[in-house]
């Protein structure tokens, strides 16, 4: 089967405050996306490389991503996150027409419509790890669909109106990452469905499924604490920190 990463770039980092989008901020000399990028690149399971990227930074995006040999295309995301996802599914599920002669690809060798493995990544997670892609990939050939979390470190409370309502069992609370991991058929078909749902705005894919496809099961792989999300300025300096201890 083949696997398809895609680098979910479309957002504008509002809450990092930095006045363009977070992911063309450096770390380590290198922008966000390019270090996710890289590391799917690095990854012997990942066979193509798909970018979304904000509206009016996609030629910069190709620019940056032009010297990597597995990213076929950086397409323009959309207004959210769920309609950024749908686009990347709608490219790989039309195999890239339009799309053989960017940068020197050759087009998608998924091809139009055949089912394929889809890892979804934010490209404000720029630490994430081989070992994570490739337990990412292993979980696809088993399943189909699985998300990386971990475990909740943290008591949780429920609450209402500012009130504590109730503690539910730590153990059984994970925070989720990315990537998250699906099958084309799958995490399309739950989107379809979410389209069609006025009253439901998902911030991830795999409360998608969960939502609109409750008989699949969403198997959890393994995280990190070092597979960080940049959202607000510190977070920037600390990935720095991450990134020195190698």
């Amino acid at each position: 089967m083949r696997m398809v990463a895609v680098v979910l770039g479309g957002g504008t980092g509002q809450r990092l405050g930095a006045g363009m989008p977070k992911q063309l901020l450096t770390l380590g000399g290198q922008t966000l996306i390019e270090r996710c990028v890289a590391a799917f690149e690095a990854a012997p399971g990942v066979d193509e490389i798909l970018v979304v990227m904000a509206s009016g930074y996609t030629r910069q995006v190709r620019e940056l991503v032009a010297g990597f040999q597995k990213v076929i295309a950086v397409i323009e995301g959309g207004a959210s996150r769920p309609e950024s996802t749908r686009a990347a599914l709608a490219a790989i599920a039309e195999g890239g027409t339009g799309w053989a002669g960017y940068a020197g690809g050759a087009g998608w060798a998924t091809g139009g419509g055949s089912d394929c493995g889809v890892l979804l990544h934010d490209a404000a997670r720029p630490l994430v790890d081989q070992k994570i892609i490739a337990a990412c990939v292993a979980a696809l050939e088993a399943h189909d669909a699985a998300g990386v979390a971990v475990p909740a470190s943290d008591t949780m409370v429920l609450t209402e109106n500012g009130v504590m309502h109730s503690v539910p069992p730590r153990e059984r609370l994970f925070r989720c990452q990315t990537p998250q991991c699906f099958r084309l058929s799958v995490i399309a078909k739950a989107h379809e469905l979410a389209a069609a749902d006025p009253d439901f705005a998902p911030t991830d894919d795999c409360g998608v499924v969960l939502r609109y496809l409750p008989g699949t099961a969403v198997h959890i792989v393994p995280g990190s604490e070092r597979n960080m999300k940049v959202t607000y300025p510190n977070d920037l300096a600390i990935a720095e920190a991450l990134l020195e201890m190698g």
